[in-house]
């Protein structure tokens, strides 16, 4: 009875983690505020700032 109880507890814990990422990850991408953490992987990449900015270099 205990072992099924933890093991119920570690499963919902899991899951409420994989969720809360999961919810993060498209709440950042709804936001327009790109990535949540700025790690650069998810290619959340401004293209309109990178082309300003080739703009006032002349490129």
């Amino acid at each position: 009875m205990i072992q099924t109880i933890l093991i119920l507890a570690i499963f919902a814990g899991a899951v409420a983690y994989l969720g809360r990422m999961v919810y993060r990850s498209f709440r950042a991408k709804a936001s327009g505020a790109g990535c949540a953490s700025g790690c650069g992987k998810c290619g959340a990449v401004d293209f309109n700032k990178i082309e300003q900015q080739l703009r006032q270099k002349g490129i």
